[in-house]
């Protein structure tokens, strides 16, 4: 590990402070409730998009979350429509053909990866959840942060004006037919406005927000009409925030990374200002959001996150918790827009936090990382992996692994030595067996 990095102590300080895990016990999570405390936002990562273990445990404690500390919502990494729809089966509006049946209210997750979302795990969660907002008074949400739908998050906008103000819905129509070119292709969007080969839609899409903020702060009831102003007008935020986004992501990593993060950031903030002062919420998102940024070499070159954000937007109120994983398997593509395939994870590389989890013999565990010692153990960056959608083997070291801090970027660790695959839900998403690359390939990548 190098002569800097005192592996004995911190073995030994794993060993002292780690929480065992069965899987089975539901009382074996009680110390990291403790921790989380009067904790307003609860941020659970995964380090890859594709893990049946993160998805299943994120549920377990997102369920103690809302049954025992009153959580009021699920905010994930997923577009405002796809999971609003969600959101209305899971509180009972189920008019206007809307989803009945907890499939169908998965239906909205089309585009790649559609396994991250429409999987047997989520589908238990949302079946859960309904059935637990069915037994009580005031319901629990489920909404999504990202920014990728600029075309469905406009759709949405003409939808709900079409219904409630007609008027506004043809002054909508007028400013979103800046897009109607380039027949719902956001990247080709993006790379023509980006390269100034077609005049961008930057103020029609401001405009439109600056006309839905001013509708919302009018409307000041409570009640279904209301949530779905609400809706609407976030939609119209993700319209003026993925513009913007498209155009810039040909421009370099650190821009358009920044923006989406930001986005998430501050689509979090109105659904807290939405849901109450007081309202609770858990976020789901992979380790590279919520660990944060500034304890990682992303940070340091310059890159921010939704975890960073929350952590200095919401200082006493806020609990980042992260998955690692030494080896097992994984649904993911090989490259973007193919098929789903059930992968290897290679043994995890030496020098890297993963390893070193392994090589303490204990199996599953968790650590709580505030305290001290823990902290000063495991204070010098290691390699973390991080798998997406898609997993390269081949080019493990330079695809999947960072350096950073984990004792920095969270507030608690979970480490599921040998992982399973998530189940896509539907064979329309082919789900087979990937290519097993020999654990020696590559030597030193």
């Amino acid at each position: 590990m190098g002569s800097a990095f005192n592996t004995n102590q911190a073995l030994s300080q794993i060993a002292r402070a780690a929480q065992p895990l069965s899987f089975i016990n539901p009382a074996e999570y009680d110390p990291l409730l403790a921790a989380i405390g009067d904790a307003r936002l609860v941020l659970i990562g995964e380090a890859s998009h594709g893990t049946h273990d993160f998805y299943r445990e994120r549920a377990r404690i997102t369920r103690r979350l809302i049954e025992e500390k009153g959580f009021k919502a699920v905010a994930v990494e997923a577009d405002w429509p796809d999971a609003y729809r969600i959101n209305r089966f899971v509180t009972g509006q189920n008019e206007d053909g809307h989803s009945r049946e907890p499939v169908e209210a998965l239906s909205g997750f089309r585009r790649f990866p559609a396994w991250m979302w429409r999987n047997m795990d989520v589908l238990a969660f949302v079946e859960w959840l309904r059935q637990h907002n069915e037994r009580r008074s005031t319901s629990v949400g489920f909404f999504g942060l990202d920014l990728y739908s600029l075309y469905t998050s406009a759709q949405e906008v003409l939808r709900f004006l079409d219904r409630y103000d007609p008027a506004a819905a043809a002054r909508a129509r007028f400013r979103y037919s800046c897009f109607d070119q380039f027949a719902e292709d956001s990247q080709a969007y993006g790379y023509a406005a980006g390269f100034e080969l077609s005049e961008s839609c930057e103020r029609q899409v401001v405009e439109q927000l600056l006309e839905m903020r001013r509708k919302n702060l009018a409307f000041v009831e409570d009640g279904e009409l209301g949530n779905e102003l609400f809706s609407a007008s976030e939609n119209a935020e993700v319209v003026r925030d993925a513009e913007r986004y498209y155009r810039t992501m040909f421009g370099g990593r650190v821009s358009s990374w920044n923006l989406r993060d930001s986005h998430m950031a501050g689509a979090l903030d109105r659904l807290l200002n939405h849901l109450g002062r007081d309202s609770k919420v858990v976020v789901w998102a992979h380790n590279s959001h919520l660990g944060d940024a500034r304890a990682t070499q992303m940070g340091r070159a310059g890159e921010l996150n939704l975890g960073q954000l929350v952590r200095e937007r919401y200082p006493e109120e806020s609990f980042l918790i992260g998955f690692t994983t030494y080896s097992g398997e994984v649904t993911a593509a090989s490259n973007w827009d193919e098929p789903a395939q059930r992968k290897v994870v290679r043994r995890a590389l030496p020098n890297s936090i993963e390893s070193l989890f392994h090589e303490t013999g204990l199996g599953d565990f968790f650590l709580l990382l505030g305290d001290e010692s823990i902290r000063t153990a495991l204070s010098k960056p290691l390699l973390e992996r991080a798998i997406g959608v898609i997993y390269r083997p081949e080019t493990e070291r330079v695809s999947h692994y960072f350096e950073a801090s984990v004792a920095q970027q969270f507030d608690a660790v979970i480490h599921v030595d040998r992982t399973l695959a998530l189940i896509p839900l539907e064979t329309m998403v082919p789900w087979q067996e990937g290519e097993e690359v020999p654990e020696t390939f590559p030597s030193a990548v």
